[in-house]
């Protein structure tokens, strides 16, 4: 399984688990970067250390902080927005470079959603 698979496997499974999602914004908001297809994609991860870490090790991401979102609101509020712009989620970006999966906002919840209900 390739590092970005391995994340994006992470995300689902630790947001099932949290009920959170988090995202990073600065003075100009949220960051919402072209990937390699030219797409936008906006960056979330299933935790507030895995959202540090890019902080702190990506030049890009110097000086943004940590936004935290419940399941709830992300799947109600901002999934149709992005869904709307046309924009890709980012699944635990990692690395030097902030690298990773960028994934249909809908299949993001689809995979999350499908965890929730095999813990029941």
């Amino acid at each position: 399984m390739s590092n970005s698979a391995s994340q994006a496997n992470a995300f689902y499974e630790q947001v099932a688990t949290s009920g959170s999602v988090w995202t990073i914004r600065d003075g100009g908001g949220f960051p919402a970067p072209l990937n390699s297809d030219g797409i936008r994609a906006m960056p979330f991860w299933s935790s507030l250390s895995r959202a540090e870490l890019i902080i702190r090790n990506v030049e890009a991401y110097k000086g943004f902080y940590a936004v935290e979102l419940s399941w709830q609101e992300f799947k109600s509020k901002w999934v149709p927005g992005l869904e709307k712009d046309g924009e890709l989620v980012g699944v635990n970006w990692s690395g030097t470079q902030a690298k990773g999966y960028d994934i249909a906002p809908s299949t993001v919840v689809k995979n999350v959603e499908s965890l929730f209900r095999s813990a029941l």
